[in-house]
């Protein structure tokens, strides 16, 4: 199942099911608990009118999550954004799956304007893939397959990197913080698991790539990840709860992001991204999530 939710021509907003033809509004209302429920069992849906795509706006399939983690789980992106200093991938970066929290308040969807962060002039992209939280859960054990039973689907997701930003604040030690603070970008459209290819408990195959003004600049096999599902979620749950909505992110794939190609040499052909470039990340199943950078309105030159 592909779950989207949709603005409708009155200026409502439901959810709907993707399909070849259109979109077919579920009946229920638009909210967490009801996109949850459907992707966990999509007999619960109540079908309606078959709708052009043409007649809504995807918006992102969730406005404001409960919460937003974003792990890097895939060695090469950690690998080549040290490869110009030299520097290895930290030993502790192989123990567990890291994460930090970013903003949910800053979500947008696909087709939304982004703008360029005040002070920022290396603006970056991040190809990732998110999974959403179905259900509420609590210290999971990563060894047991059925954590799994907690993620109710699958979207993609840019992680929109200040990479000048957040030199600056990484040396208090506290993480990201304004550097990421201000946009993170998921749609078109939720997947259930069943629509990936499963290459092992808690692993799925799916190529992603982005692309810049329509050229393509890298991206990888999800399935190439360090750490699977099973991890992440699990991890995610340690000594806490998670709850139906809250959003795990797996950090950019190997080449998904203008920093890694920069640092590999290849700086001429990828400037850091600015007003005017349209980002776009293609998934397959996952859909395209398009984004057009825009100019600060309150930056002054």
């Amino acid at each position: 199942m592909r779950l989207a939710r949709v603005g409708l021509r009155d200026g409502s907003v439901e959810l709907a099911t993707v399909e070849e033809a259109g979109v077919r509004v579920v009946g229920g209302g638009a909210g967490i608990a009801r996109l949850t429920e459907v992707l966990l069992d999509p007999r619960s849906a109540r079908p309606g009118e078959l709708l052009p795509l043409a007649d809504v706006t995807l918006l992102a399939p969730i406005g404001r999550p409960p919460s937003v983690r974003d792990f890097m789980v895939f060695e090469e992106h950690v690998a080549n954004a040290r490869q110009r200093t030299g520097r290895d991938v930290p030993p502790a970066w192989y123990t567990a799956p890291a994460f930090y929290f970013t903003n949910p308040a800053a979500v947008v969807g696909p087709d939304d304007e982004v703008a360029v962060p005040r002070g920022c002039r290396a603006l970056d992209l991040e190809l990732e893939v998110a999974c959403i939280v179905g259900r509420e859960v609590a210290d999971l054990d990563p060894d047991d397959p059925a954590c799994l039973d907690a993620i109710a689907g699958f979207v993609l997701m840019n992680d929109w990197s200040a990479r000048d930003l957040q030199v600056r604040e990484m040396p208090v030690g506290l993480g990201p913080v304004k550097g990421k603070d201000f946009a993170t970008s998921l749609g078109p459209w939720v997947v259930t698991k069943d629509e990936l290819t499963e290459v092992a408990p808690g692993r799925w195959s799916c190529d992603v790539e982005a692309a810049v003004n329509g050229r393509r600049i890298g991206g990888a096999d999800i399935a190439t990840a360090a750490f699977g599902w099973t991890e992440i979620v699990a991890r995610a749950s340690e000594n806490t709860r998670l709850v139906p909505g809250d959003v795990l992110g797996s950090g950019t794939v190997g080449t998904g992001c203008v920093l890694e190609l920069r640092e590999l040499g290849h700086r001429d052909d990828n400037p850091w991204l600015r007003a005017g470039d349209v980002v776009e990340l293609h998934g397959g199943p996952l859909g395209t999530l398009r984004n057009r950078v825009v100019a600060n309105r309150r930056t002054t030159e």
